[in-house]
């Protein structure tokens, strides 16, 4: 199911969540400039790397370095496909988990799910030399705080049906929890075997991280209505 729109409209303006896009755009634009070998430097530098996450831990190295790239990896995508899925997702969701924590907290939340989704990733593939990059972890942040937030909300989705593909409204929990099932049932399907190119655990400890996030930071004054509001 691709997400076109929710039901629910923001009473103030996403700034940060433009921000966020707008900052992963122009990362992509760089990258498009760069030749596969600078791009493959670029993703080694920055991406985060499991076994090198592992290895600095077991000798004792300064964590330092490599603890910056869980945040520097967020801002980084594999392909066109990788950057225009992420993006059109924090589009449709994130607009109301900002305006449900306001504008900084929202910022510092979209930062900590997606240093929990890597931190997952990197447990469930602690051996793994292969740099893992993209928004991915945050984001499912958001679709975690957003499921536990918004249950009223209703998403315009194109669905496929057999070989066709249709527009449908589909309740909020309904959608997040078979996107977040997809995950687990790929992610437990990925344990032990090859280096696969998603990455399953991260989207599973974003979404995990932001449910409980969004519990912890959201302020307890901040009182919303969420019936749909097309």
């Amino acid at each position: 199911m691709i997400p076109l729109r929710d039901s629910i409209r923001p009473r103030h303006r996403p700034f940060i969540n433009w921000l966020l896009i707008f900052a992963n755009l122009l990362v992509f634009i760089k990258e498009l400039g760069l030749t596969p070998a600078e791009l493959n430097h670029l993703f080694y530098r920055w991406g985060v790397i499991p076994a090198r996450v592992v290895h600095d831990l077991a000798v004792g190295a300064p964590l330092e370095p490599v603890m910056v790239t869980f945040v520097t990896a967020i801002f980084l995508h594999g392909g066109w496909v990788h950057f225009l899925g992420n993006m059109l997702y924090l589009w449709v969701f994130g607009d109301n988990v900002e305006d449900r924590l306001g504008h900084f907290r929202y910022l510092l939340f979209y930062l900590l799910a997606g240093v929990a989704g890597n931190a997952a990733h990197v447990l469930a593939n602690p051996a793994s030399p292969v740099p893992v990059v993209g928004a991915s972890g945050a984001i499912a942040g958001v679709l975690g705080a957003y499921f536990v937030t918004f249950r009223r909300s209703r998403i315009l989705a194109l669905v496929p049906v057999f070989f066709f593909v249709t527009l449908m409204e589909v309740p909020a929990v309904i959608f997040l929890a078979l996107w977040f099932f997809i995950q687990l049932f790929n992610g437990a399907a990925s344990l032990g075997g090859a280096a696969n190119p998603v990455a399953w655990w991260a989207h599973i400890g974003g979404f995990v991280a932001g449910m409980v996030l969004i519990k912890v930071m959201a302020p307890r004054f901040r009182l919303y209505n969420d019936y749909p509001r097309w």
